[in-house]
């Protein structure tokens, strides 16, 4: 089958850095899906997973760690999906990834592909999703039942993947005041269409532009980007007995 790998982890603008080739098609064993893919995502963990090293490997390695597909064959203890289901996954590090025509996946990090998405869009949700759902609800620890609603969070990085889905999982479940930063016209209005309640510019000191919308500190605050940059700001934005 077509896949595409690394032998060297050299800059991307060299052109062997990923490469073309050819691999055997694998054959699903215990709770394994085989899954013919359909749609794959770019993350960051890609980006660092090939980051330009010394070194080298024997057989190729596959990235990609977002997938959307069709199972097209299972493991013997498989008892969740059935061939022909439609599955989405992130996939595990450890093993080759998405980048490749079929994909081994392990039945218990897969779920059905909602019928309201496309392969592609569907693609594009399970590794921010799950950052997204364990950064509020496992590591903040907001009740995704609306047990905390009308409690305020900030989310710094609010338009990109991660931050996109944690603004609907907050407001959507949790019943959050949302505060949401982002500095581009077009990254604004994303995030209000989202849910955010309120918005406020990252170029800036956060504490200050808190303070401009009358609300100087927060319950929660989830930080997706640039920690150092903004943690005095943070320090200065948390309400007491407050997490970040």
């Amino acid at each position: 089958m077509k896949a595409v790998g690394l032998y060297q982890y050299l800059p991307i603008e060299n052109e062997q850095s990923l490469v073309d080739v050819q691999i055997d098609r694998p054959n699903p064993t215990g709770k394994d899906l085989l899954v013919k893919v359909l749609a794959i995502s770019v993350n960051p963990v890609d980006t660092k997973v090939r980051a330009p090293k010394s070194d080298t490997e024997t057989t190729s390695r596959i990235l990609g760690w977002d997938a959307a597909g069709e199972v097209i064959a299972v493991g013997p203890e498989v008892t969740c999906y059935a061939v022909g289901d439609q599955v989405y996954y992130a996939g595990d590090i450890t093993r080759p990834g998405s980048n490749s025509e079929y994909q081994l996946v392990d039945e218990r990090i897969v779920g059905k592909k909602p019928t309201s998405l496309t392969f592609d869009k569907a693609a594009a949700l399970p590794l921010t999703s799950i950052t997204a759902w364990e950064g509020l609800f496992e590591r903040l620890g907001i009740s995704p039942l609306g047990e905390d609603a009308g409690k305020s969070i900030l989310i710094i990085g609010g338009a990109g993947g991660v931050g996109s889905m944690a603004i609907q999982l907050a407001k959507q479940l949790a019943k959050l005041h949302v505060v949401a930063t982002a500095s581009r016209p077009e990254s604004i209005a994303w995030i209000k269409k989202l849910g955010a309640d309120q918005v406020v510019n990252h170029r800036n000191a956060l504490d200050k532009e808190l303070s401009a919308i009358a609300l100087p500190q927060v319950d929660y605050i989830f930080c997706l980007n640039n920690t150092t940059q903004h943690w005095a700001a943070m320090a200065n934005a948390i309400a007491p007995q407050g997490r970040i």
